[in-house]
């Protein structure tokens, strides 16, 4: 007999977001609200006013010790030990082959406690990698994805909101940056990070606190329009502001330097780190000749684009590949990210097409974001 399948996991907020009626999905092995209502509505909600959400299921590691900058230093691409006390940077840890495991936000808690946050999918890959590569440090490893629930509050009102719940210093917080304080008198971990393109925060805390928290915000935000968002909102979100998703622009058989990302490579940060020899030869011949390029799809037409679709030169010759596309709420056509041969990259390239089950549909070749919110 075959062993029965696994339950999803449950957030500590589990139970509000079945109350609030969300259509729910198992997700990298956790149950997550998919949306409650429209995503069309949530979506413009993010951009135009507010939006809460739920992230606990990804994936937190403590790097603690005297020697935890170094030991972060050879295991990721990034030079962490150079991060400031309460910043925070977007980084990628890379297999022995140059090939990307998981793109990373690590904060720096304190000199020696940093927190590194991984996607659900990849959590237990990055935990395992990251112990592994801790072999000769003064430095621990630490799985804490117990400890944390993420609730996220995004969009232009989601400071006014947030401001009304704690004493933080919000004003002077920048971006990429976190700093400890209550909220609504819950202990949190404040950061100012998000995947919608929006202005926003991720509020670490006990997963004890996460429902008391979620109501503040929800009592908060009504007279500013916050509602409720879901995984889909988020996904059309981070498409428009041309935000990476793992498993779709990123994946183990890509580079940094084949996603556009070179930038988070450092070789100039001391010592040797893994992936170091592979990395730079990539970096020789992406300068040479990127063999991809990433680049935004915007239709002609109605019809969407999803990962997996051929983009081709309109003759049906195939020169790449959507790897996520959706219908775009914001400029009100459907949109893609794709990987596509150089001689086709440059925005305003004319006969580019997306071949939707044997229809050759013109695409507009333009420059990543699609959506760039005003500062």
């Amino acid at each position: 007999m075959s062993a029965p399948p696994s339950q999803p996991r449950r957030t500590a907020l589990d139970a509000v977001h079945r109350a609030l009626g969300a259509t729910m999905t198992d997700f990298a092995g956790w149950d997550m609200p998919l949306r409650y209502a429209s995503e069309r509505e949530e979506h413009q909600a993010v951009r135009t006013r507010a939006g809460l959400f739920d992230l606990s299921h990804m994936g937190e590691i403590a790097v603690t010790g005297p020697q935890a900058g170094e030991l972060l230093d050879h295991a990721l691409v990034g030079h962490l030990s150079a991060l400031a006390v309460g910043r925070a940077r977007y980084t990628m840890i890379c297999a022995p082959d140059g090939g990307i495991l998981d793109d990373l936000i690590v904060y720096r808690l304190a000199e020696r406690e940093f927190l590194v946050v991984a996607n659900a999918s990849n959590a237990q890959t990055v935990l395992d990698a990251l112990a592994e590569r801790a072999a000769g440090f003064d430095a621990a490893v630490r799985d804490d994805r117990d400890a944390y629930a993420l609730l996220a509050v995004q969009g232009p009102q989601s400071p006014a909101i947030l401001a009304s719940l704690t004493d933080a210093d919000l004003d002077g917080l920048k971006y990429y940056a976190g700093l400890p304080g209550t909220v609504a008198g819950v202990d949190a971990l404040i950061a100012r990070t998000g995947y919608t393109g929006e202005d926003g925060f991720e509020l670490f805390v006990s997963p004890a606190d996460a429902e008391r928290l979620w109501q503040a915000l929800t009592e908060a935000g009504a007279p500013a329009g916050l509602v409720p968002c879901g995984l889909s909102c988020r996904d059309t979100l981070r498409l428009e502001a041309g935000m990476p998703l793992y498993g779709h622009e990123l994946t183990t058989a890509l580079t940094p330097f084949d996603a556009g990302l070179g930038r988070v490579v450092k070789f100039d940060k001391p010592g040797d780190f893994v992936g170091r020899e592979a990395l730079a030869t990539a970096a020789e011949k992406a300068a040479a000749q990127p063999p991809r390029v990433l680049v935004g799809l915007v239709a002609q037409g109605r019809r969407v684009p999803r990962a997996g679709y051929p983009v081709t030169d309109g003759t049906g010759r195939v020169i790449g590949e959507v790897t996520s596309g959706a219908p775009s709420p914001t400029l009100g056509v459907p949109i893609a990210m794709a990987y596509v041969d150089p001689s086709h990259a440059a925005p305003g390239t004319a006969g580019v097409a997306v071949d939707i089950r044997g229809t050759q549909e013109p695409y507009d070749v333009v420059a990543l974001p699609f959506y760039r919110r005003e500062r």
